[in-house]
């Protein structure tokens, strides 16, 4: 670049800025911002004839905020577009004027560790019996279930005294069955 671009005064805000103009504004080469147009649709310079590019001071805006979403908070390219859909042109202009950016989640990565099984080769351990469990010891013996006569127990009327012996039987059956299960 010519000393003459560099000692050139500054000018008005309002103005349009060439390439060289902006590429020295955000410290990036001309080529990058010639590649940001091929990756970023909302970035239109103006052509003039000859093809001279001419940014508006809203174009130098976006560029400098995808500038910092790209070299500042480590966005890729594909971020940023990302940004640029979700949350509008406006934001990451808004960026680039300095406006305070409000937080945003961009993608949620959420990792579930799954428990590995052990290799087949290896035997499965035993299982345990839980503790609030335990074996009944055979034979079960009950005061008023025996078979000599039944004592009269108060309280405890025929009826009841039958369904609770009808009970005890088919505990005992089921009894048996698990045992049998279990061998």
């Amino acid at each position: 670049m010519s000393s003459a671009a560099l000692a050139a005064p500054s000018k008005s805000p309002d103005a349009f800025r060439t390439i060289s103009e902006v590429a020295l504004e955000l410290d990036v080469p001309q080529h990058v911002l010639r590649f940001w147009e091929s990756r970023f649709a909302q970035i239109k310079p103006v052509k003039r004839a000859g093809g001279r590019r001419f940014y508006r001071p809203e174009d130098v805006d976006l560029l400098r905020g995808i500038r910092g979403l790209l070299y500042s908070d480590g966005f890729t390219i594909r971020g940023v577009q990302k940004v640029l859909k979700e949350r509008g042109l406006r934001h990451v202009a808004g960026i680039g004027r300095g406006a305070e950016p409000q937080p945003m989640v961009i993608e949620k990565i959420v990792f579930v560790e799954k428990p590995v099984a052990p290799p087949k080769s290896e035997a499965a351990p035993a299982k345990k019996r839980p503790t609030h469990l335990r074996a009944v010891p055979t034979p079960m013996s009950l005061p008023f279930f025996d078979a000599e006569p039944a004592p009269v127990v108060p309280g405890l009327a025929a009826e009841e005294r039958a369904r609770l012996k009808d009970l005890l039987g088919e505990l005992e059956g089921l009894k048996s069955r698990l045992k049998a299960a279990r061998t």
